[in-house]
């Protein structure tokens, strides 16, 4: 599987299943990878993400289609990532950038 967000539009359902993957190369060797956004209030204990064997890490949502989701991820609950693949960036009020993966 390559890195990068994937997309899955389910026609049994009005539902869209992303599968988000962090890098090894963007987290170096962590312990821990959650993702945090729109559509989990932010949490950062909501959905902590898998590790790979190759040092990759990743999780699957499914999110409401139809709607744009700021989200980043946290690595070993210190750093803030964004994601190199994202649909696009959107400033946030504290002067970095928050991730954006949409959903059509």
């Amino acid at each position: 599987m390559s890195t990068g967000i994937k997309k899955q539009y389910l026609k049994s359902r009005e539902v869209c299943k992303v599968t988000f993957r962090l890098p090894k190369i963007a987290v170096a060797e962590a312990k821990r990878a959650c993702i945090a956004g729109d559509f989990n209030g932010w949490s950062v204990d909501a959905n902590p993400m898998k590790k790979l064997r190759n040092g990759d890490f990743t999780i699957t949502m499914e999110l409401e289609p139809g709607r744009e989701y700021q989200f980043r991820y946290l690595v070993d609950d210190c750093r803030w990532e964004n994601d190199w693949n994202a649909d696009r960036y959107v400033q946030n009020p504290y002067g970095d950038s928050d991730n954006s993966v949409v959903t059509l």
